[in-house]
């Protein structure tokens, strides 16, 4: 199995930045891949219980992901289980996604995504680049 770690210092404090990984309508300003439009979904990740988003890109291809909220710990942090479907609806792999949130000793905060159980290295690097994109869009709001 494959892991990633991506971590980010936010000027925010912890308290708006867990809001907005964990409430719905902060979530969905950040939440996929710049590019992409998230037009079905069901992201209240304050409790534990099922989630699930379709994204869309472009080209108007549809990527729809589910799993459930299990574990909540605010302010601190958020843990879900993650599993995409395929073109058939069927759910695939799961893994684990777990966003930490804590001061970082100067008014803002600290921030990790940690992405375990991925079923091998290529889908390790594909959650990377699209971790990667949707922080960008997290930093232009939280910073």
């Amino acid at each position: 199995m494959s892991e990633l770690t991506l971590e980010r210092t936010f000027s925010a404090d912890p308290k708006t930045v867990y809001a907005f990984i964990t409430e719905e309508a902060k979530l969905l300003q950040w939440w996929g891949p710049e590019g992409m439009t998230v037009p079905e979904y069901s992201l209240d990740l304050t409790r534990p219980g099922s989630w699930s988003s379709v994204m869309v890109n472009a080209e108007g291809e549809r990527y729809k992901v589910t799993g459930e909220v299990v574990a909540v710990d605010p302010p601190r942090s958020v843990e879900l289980t993650w599993a995409w479907h395929d073109e058939n609806d069927a759910r695939g792999h799961e893994s684990r996604v777990r966003f930490e949130v804590s001061p970082d000793g100067q008014g803002g905060t600290r921030f990790r995504l940690i992405h375990t159980g991925l079923s091998d290295d290529e889908a390790a690097a594909g959650h990377t680049e699209g971790w990667t994109s949707a922080l960008r869009k997290l930093e232009r709001i939280a910073n």
